[in-house]
């Protein structure tokens, strides 16, 4: 879990709620209908079902995934290398591999799969998995665009009611209400939830891609019976040079 997502929503959801003082004046049901539901709605109208629901779970990988560091999948790699080599191919199997991808990729040494033909299923796999973050960023970058329209929709609801009632005073403090807590809960949407989720999930994407492709170097290198000393200087080029010191440590 990425703790970081939500300390960061929290905070700056307390930040706003503090400035407030008292939250009930900025609790309005119609703008929430308009803006909150209409943003939902309007983004379903765009996708199916499967890929409204595909896209929710997406979204959620900037709180429940955490992307493993491209120096422990080196370090697993040289462990599964070593077995291999000592001890045969199919030594690998039964082995705990938290990484899913790894483990198909093992799977498939196991079974004695062909180079060409593990390289081609990892990367139909690895091309899957970013269309899902992709079809999901586009998710979150849709409701970005709809939110703030849907809160001048309600600005303009508001405004309407107001006049249409100017003779009923009482009546203008609602349809105000309307009018002005719309637009803050558009733009509230748009930059404080759907920009930063979706600059998470690019990042993640990032990661994640270069991770698997990280994998699939290291099985093609296990694969063919190379020596797994040579794995952390094969791999070093997807480590941060801040993290590099322990793998070369390890190479030597």
């Amino acid at each position: 879990m990425d703790i970081a997502t939500i300390i960061g929503f929290v905070a700056t959801f307390g930040l706003i709620i503090m400035s407030m003082g008292d939250p009930g004046p900025f609790i309005d049901m119609p703008s929430v209908y308009i803006v909150v539901l209409g943003t939902l709605t309007a983004v379903l109208a765009r996708s199916s079902f499967p890929e409204f629901i595909g896209a929710i779970g997406v979204a959620l990988k900037t709180v429940k995934y955490k992307v493993d560091k491209p120096e422990d999948l080196i370090e697993k790699l040289v462990e599964l290398g070593t077995i291999a080599r000592k001890d045969g191919m199919i030594a690998l199997e039964g082995q705990d591999i938290a990484n899913p991808f790894m483990a198909k990729g093992i799977r498939m040494l196991v079974d004695g799969t062909e180079a060409s033909l593990i390289k081609g299923t990892l990367e139909r796999e690895m091309g899957m998995i970013q269309k899902r973050n992709s079809e999901g960023m586009a998710f979150i970058a849709s409701a970005q665009e709809i939110a703030p329209a849907m809160g001048m929709i309600g600005t303009l609801v508001g405004l309407v009611l107001m006049l249409g009632n100017m003779s009923d005073p009482k009546s203008i403090g609602p349809s105000m209400a309307v009018a002005l807590l719309t637009t803050l809960y558009g733009a509230v949407i748009a930059n404080v939830v759907c920009i930063p989720l979706n600059q998470k999930l690019a990042k993640l994407d990032q990661a994640e891609s270069l991770n698997h492709e990280l994998i699939i170097e290291g099985v093609l290198f296990i694969q063919g019976g190379g020596n797994p000393r040579m794995l952390p200087d094969l791999l070093m080029p997807f480590v941060h040079p801040k993290a590099r010191a322990k793998l070369e440590a390890a190479a030597t």
